[in-house]
């Protein structure tokens, strides 16, 4: 399999640990809350966006 630098850059990135945008970013789950991954806030299960950051779900088109 043949790699662009970008995918390339994101394996590296992954490897050592870091977020990538090809990876699908959500929510993460604190008892019946969903936490945001980027700044911690916790919201109603029915939350779309992060009402403190701003931080949104990364879908893959």
């Amino acid at each position: 399999m043949v790699l662009g630098k970008d995918d390339m850059f994101d394996t590296f990135l992954s490897q050592r640990g870091h977020r990538t945008e090809s990876e699908r970013v959500g929510w993460e789950k604190d008892y019946n809350k969903k936490q945001c991954p980027e700044c911690g806030g916790l919201h109603d299960s029915s939350a779309t966006e992060c009402s403190v950051c701003g931080w949104t779900p990364y879908e893959p088109s």
